[in-house]
């Protein structure tokens, strides 16, 4: 089980999880205890999405389609594919991992993610990944140098092994109070979970019952409707 109570996984190489990270800081706003936001390296997790093995073209174009679709719907800025994509991300997970422990994880993070979904600028480039640290007052020979140390990579391999043994399949992810949440659409149920409402996704079904019956509502009083 993970060490924090509750917790935020993410791969910086995963536009999915750019998604969930553009979310999550407003999303767990009303969570009753933190929520960490952690580093792991999703090859390693059993059901990792490789965005790499598409069967053709045409399914690989489908993919990228959906996500940049899902960013317009978000209010997201305009998604920017970088090239290559997907690329290597073990240097800016390192960093991400360092960034953790001098309490930078999450606006290194979302620098990041911004550099890389954002501005299409691949992480396995030192330069990005530095732009990244620079922008939340990160100093770029301090960060290469905790990214180099044996003990950083140690805690990120240690970070995924805890996260594949509480049963995290894929990123982005939640753990929230001995629950996995997968996927960036489950945000508002792990929110609601540690916000106290008891199953989990208590809020969400209400607005959505709220929805609908605002819908039924305006279908009765539409003119010949009776």
């Amino acid at each position: 089980m993970p060490n924090p109570a509750a917790a935020f996984y993410f791969d910086l190489a995963s536009p999915l999880a750019y998604l969930a990270a553009e979310q999550a800081l407003s999303a767990f706003a009303g969570a009753s205890e933190p929520v960490v936001w952690t580093p792991v390296l999703a090859a390693e997790l059993p059901g990792a999405e490789s965005f790499a093995a598409f069967r053709c073209e045409r399914d690989r174009e489908a993919m990228l389609e959906s996500v940049t679709l899902r960013a317009a719907a978000l209010g997201l800025q305009p998604l920017r594919w970088p090239e290559p994509f997907p690329f290597d991300s073990s240097l800016a997970m390192r960093v991400a991992t360092y960034a953790k422990s001098i309490g930078r994880a999450v606006p290194f993070a979302q620098a990041a993610f911004r550099q890389a979904f954002a501005g299409g600028r691949a992480l396995d480039i030192e330069d990005a990944v530095v732009i990244a640290a620079a922008a939340c007052e990160m100093h770029p020979a301090a960060v290469l140098k905790g990214a180099a140390l044996r003990s950083t990579a140690e805690q990120l391999a240690e970070a995924t092994s805890e996260a594949r043994e509480a049963g995290v399949r894929d990123v982005p992810a939640v753990f929230a109070r001995g629950r996995i949440f997968h996927g960036e659409q489950e945000l508002p149920a792990a929110a609601d979970l540690l916000a106290g409402d008891a199953v989990g996704s208590g809020r969400s079904a209400r607005r959505e019952a709220a929805k609908g019956s605002a819908r039924t509502e305006r279908g009765s009083a539409a003119p010949g409707s009776s």
